[in-house]
């Protein structure tokens, strides 16, 4: 049941808000505890978006009062297309909320954005088991069969 969702730009004094969603989304692909991301990546995560010469962009999603929901993308160059893609990097919902919209809300503002930017093209990862996702994903975008591949150095 989709319930009324507003989403906006993020705005510093979200800090506390954003925190919680960002550490929820990390702990969902394993990053907590030791495996927990650096203080120092979280920081300059959360400096990027407000750094108007970064290409990095955030988007809260605000439900009854509150941040329920956050999106990060950015824009770069493609070798396949003459426009600039939009990497979706990171969309996360408050657990308890999920179903109700907010996600869909988040993507659609990425996609705005993209198309205000004249980006050619959204485009975004998950897990294969990230089932909840994938419904809504299979909705919302093609699947293209790609796998990927990564290798940390």
């Amino acid at each position: 049941m989709a319930m009324p969702v507003s989403v906006r730009r993020v705005a510093r004094e979200d800090y506390a808000a954003w925190r919680p969603l960002w550490d929820g989304y990390n702990a969902f692909y394993g990053r907590s505890g030791a495996t927990a991301l650096d203080e120092r990546v979280t920081a300059q995560t959360w400096d990027r978006f407000f750094d108007a010469g970064e290409q990095m962009h955030a988007f809260v999603a605000e439900a009854d009062g509150r941040i329920v929901g956050i999106v990060h993308y950015l824009f770069h160059r493609s070798t396949s297309r003459l426009a600039d893609v939009c990497y979706l990097q990171d969309l996360f919902t408050d657990e308890s909320l999920r179903g109700r919209g907010i996600g869909r809300a988040l993507i659609q503002a990425v996609v705005d954005a993209a198309r205000e930017k004249r980006s050619s093209r959204v485009y975004w990862h998950t897990q294969d088991t990230n089932a909840a996702g994938r419904a809504l994903y299979d909705k919302m975008a093609e699947h293209r069969g790609f796998i990927v591949y990564a290798r940390e150095l």
